[in-house]
């Protein structure tokens, strides 16, 4: 690699972990606000947004849709079951699988809570062009597949 390649790839390295510092901090502040103002985490929220979406699911199903490991989703769902938010409730004919549901508590809950993004954010996001809407989303969606480990080979 020549010095003025490395030069940009330092250079393109360098702004896109400053943007995504940006939208951490961001992030970040907004995780705040909703955990004092509506008592739940983003996470909670996305959570519940995906039962109520989906009906039920499996615990790997819902921690693909948001991109938990089971041992931290198990915490945050135990968390939420001990709300009475959600519940689990065993396969009839797979005894080891587990179906969770979203509980009227946790439709009341998301009914009354804030939204995942700021609203300013929604407002802005609304007032761009529908190409530009999906290719902003695609463009995040490319960025996180670009930071996924890559496969081990065997």
């Amino acid at each position: 690699m020549t010095e003025t390649n490395k030069a940009l790839d330092d250079g393109y390295a360098v702004s896109i972990y400053q943007a995504l510092r940006r939208l951490q901090q961001a992030a970040e502040v907004h995780a705040k606000r909703l955990s004092r103002y509506g008592g739940m985490t983003p996470l909670q929220l996305l959570i519940l947004q995906t039962l109520a979406v989906r009906d039920q699911l499996t615990a790997s199903q819902l921690s693909r849709c948001v991109s938990l490991s089971a041992a931290t989703l198990s915490g945050v769902l135990e968390r939420l079951e001990g709300r009475g938010l959600v519940s689990r409730t065993r396969d009839e004919q797979d005894r080891r699988r587990h179906w969770l549901r979203l509980e009227p508590a946790g439709r009341a809950a998301l009914a009354e809570a804030p939204s995942l993004l700021p609203a300013h954010v929604l407002e802005r996001f609304a007032e761009l062009e529908e190409w530009q809407r999906h290719a902003l989303l695609a463009g995040l969606l490319r960025a996180a597949d670009l930071f996924e480990a890559p496969e081990e080979e065997e």
